[in-house]
């Protein structure tokens, strides 16, 4: 009870003190009406004196409403006057104030994009992604059959190692820039997040995402993420992503609310995402981008 509120009211001890006999019959009182009117009056006392404990030790949810001299007497909470806040609950066990801003940021870009667009952002972007990851890959893999594209060919062989569904969305998104003949080295980056400093791998960096893994990385993208997170003019927005794609929708949410432009490096690798895969406005498609996506028509999987 105490961790839901120290200031329970009459009928959740009620609750309690029902549920408490239900569950243990053994426990229900011989002779009282319901059987648990004992227990009802026992857990507010015993409630009382945690109250007395946690105001000892500091707590402060039950500390401010502690009385000093005349004001010993009165309600047991103070009522807070126009604009006071008395107290304000503690982050969740294991989340610090920092954590809670960010979830906060990420849902006001969530419901801004959702307010502009009328569609769900993660939602609408990883469900377009898994509809159309297998047929990317295909066509990445034909276009690598010239002995061009390098770079392409490498994010395919790291499938080769460890084909799961979440590195294949990796390889389909860090890929689509190569087949575009675009260069996102300022935009996607790569870091040991143990080894360089936060300032020498965002340096340069607008807009785009900073990937970062522990360990050695030999491969085209590293097989297990630590940490990703959303850069806009040099400075980290958003962070504390542990997949990639997530992080992708998340950059896209922000530059669409923010109202930004796409980056040139990757122009028509973001018009692809917006149009193709979360399919906004997709008769306004580039060539090259209507190009890709009818490309992916011609593969039934």
């Amino acid at each position: 009870m105490s961790k839901i509120s120290p200031y329970p009211e009459r009928q959740h001890y009620g609750n309690v003190a029902k549920a408490l006999v239900e569950k243990h019959p053994s426990l229900k009182e011989p002779g009282s009406g319901k059987g648990w009117y004992g227990w009802f009056h026992s857990l507010k006392f015993k409630l009382g004196n945690y109250r007395q404990k946690l105001s000892a030790a500091g707590c402060p949810q039950v500390r401010v409403n502690k009385r000093k001299g005349e004001e010993a007497k009165g309600p047991r909470m103070k009522k807070s006057k126009k604009g006071e806040v008395h107290y304000c609950p503690d982050p969740p066990e294991g989340l610090s104030d920092e954590d809670m801003e960010e979830k906060r940021m990420m849902m006001e870009v969530r419901e801004e994009f959702k307010r502009v667009v009328s569609i769900d952002l993660l939602e609408s972007f990883l469900d377009g992604l898994d509809d159309l990851a297998p047929r990317l890959l295909e066509v990445y893999e034909a276009a690598t059959e010239s002995a061009k594209k390098l770079a392409l060919k490498a994010i395919l062989d790291c499938l080769k190692k460890d084909d799961t569904n979440e590195r294949r969305r990796i390889a389909a998104l860090l890929g689509l820039p190569h087949y575009l003949r675009e260069e996102p080295s300022d935009i996607i980056r790569m870091c040991d997040a143990h080894g360089e400093t936060l300032a020498a791998a965002m340096e340069g960096m607008q807009l785009g995402l900073l990937i970062g893994y522990e360990g050695d990385n030999q491969d085209a993208f590293p097989r297990e993420v630590f940490n990703v997170a959303v850069v806009v003019e040099e400075t980290v927005v958003l962070h504390n992503f542990k997949d990639v794609p997530s992080s992708f929708a998340m950059l896209l949410g922000i530059i669409y609310c923010v109202n930004l432009e796409y980056p040139r490096a990757m122009k028509y690798s973001f018009e692809f995402l917006q149009r193709v895969v979360m399919k906004i406005k997709p008769d306004q498609a580039s060539a090259r981008v209507h190009g890709i996506r009818n490309k992916l028509l011609r593969y039934n999987l």
